[in-house]
């Protein structure tokens, strides 16, 4: 399945509280729109927010999100993993 970070910038006042609750929005619509959202990484300070999920469609995530919480990101990048 493949995997995608996508990127929510421009997040003013954004904390680890809300996006908490905004994940905990997109778990409960997921399996609607076929994704499975992993983990999720938030920078306060520049207002930026990261989620990792695996979807078969790109668009997929987004979708979810629109869904959820109204929160589309403004890029989103497949990507594998390395270590």
């Amino acid at each position: 399945m493949p995997r995608y970070i996508d990127v929510h910038k421009n997040l003013k006042d954004v904390r680890l509280s809300d996006v908490k609750a905004a994940h905990e929005k997109d778990l409960k619509v997921q399996n609607k729109y076929g994704v499975k959202f992993l983990r999720f990484w938030v920078d306060e300070d520049a207002g930026v927010v990261f989620c990792l999920s695996e979807a078969s469609q790109r668009d997929s995530p987004a979708k979810a999100h629109a869904d959820a919480h109204g929160l589309l990101p403004d890029e989103t990048y497949e990507v594998k993993e390395g270590s």
